[in-house]
């Protein structure tokens, strides 16, 4: 384990030297996570710190961050490793003349080998953050490539063998929960769920982000928005969005975030104009049209 987070409130205080503010609950699961060396899933809607989490935790341990971007489709050759067959090829080429079983163990080497996020990973000598981003966004099937990594860390390569850990990632995965994922998946992890965060604690992640926004101001911004997040929106908003929010106040020059201010800005937080239109009617009831 990491010396200087040695408790939870070590975890908390690293985190927030990378302007993440971590409540004591996330603060514990991250400290748990590294003592027993066990990945994190963290669940929630999008724009709530999870991802900014995984980031955070790279900086606090002062470790490289490694990002493995799920996506519908994603397969071994872009999560593990796949073969440079063009170098192959050459190989192959330069050799003609000589039988395969000749050339097959020459080709297939650490030297034609193409590392993708879960194998650098793993393969890399120095202890590295491990971020699995979205990982609801692939199928059930893509899942079993993560498994083995998450549950033995290790690597299995047909014509390599087995590669075990040079060094133990810590390891982040998120999830925006737009599916249900496999209960193998979630035995090898710790859950942490991040919810949005109250009134109080926006504030103050606003002040810790926002440099020259006002007290006032924050407090403002962040009960304006938890009243938007309580309307039937199609797209809530999100922490990114309410600090998007704020720096656009500042911008115009604004020290006060009142109903005429409100409406006018409304596209700085809100995405969809059916949103907009229903967000506007709420804070000015009497609005016309």
């Amino acid at each position: 384990m990491d010396q200087p987070l040695a408790d939870a409130p070590a975890v908390a205080a690293a985190l927030r030297r990378q302007g993440y503010l971590a409540d004591e609950h996330t603060a514990q699961v991250v400290f748990l996570a590294l003592r027993l060396s066990k990945p994190i899933l963290v669940e929630g809607p999008a724009g709530v710190g999870k991802t900014e989490l995984g980031k955070a935790l790279a900086g606090a341990l002062g470790r490289r961050l490694i990002r493995l971007q799920c996506y519908e489709g994603l397969d071994e050759a872009k999560a593990l490793y796949e073969w440079n067959y063009r170098k192959q090829l050459l190989r192959l080429q330069a050799d003609q003349g000589r039988a395969w079983e000749e050339v097959e163990g020459d080709i297939f080497t650490e030297g034609f080998l193409l590392t993708r996020p879960l194998l650098e990973a793993i393969r890399s000598p120095e202890p590295v953050v491990l971020l699995i981003d979205e990982v609801d966004r692939v199928e059930v099937e893509t899942e079993a490539l993560l498994l083995e990594v998450l549950a033995e860390f290790q690597v299995s390569i047909p014509e390599l063998g087995t590669i075990g850990a040079a060094s133990r990632p810590a390891v982040v995965l998120t999830s925006n929960n737009t599916r249900e994922l496999s209960e193998a998946l979630k035995r090898r992890c710790l859950f942490l769920y991040l919810g949005y965060p109250t009134p109080e604690r926006e504030r103050a992640i606003l002040l810790e982000r926002v440099p020259g926004l006002s007290a006032a101001l924050a407090g403002q911004v962040a009960g304006l928005v938890r009243s938007l997040r309580r309307l039937p929106l199609r797209k809530p908003p999100s922490v990114g969005e309410s600090l998007d929010w704020a720096r656009a106040l500042l911008a115009m020059g604004l020290d006060e975030l009142d109903t005429r201010g409100a409406v006018d800005t409304l596209h700085v937080v809100l995405k969809h104009q059916t949103d907009i239109e229903k967000a506007a009617a709420d804070l000015e009831p009497s609005r016309e049209g």
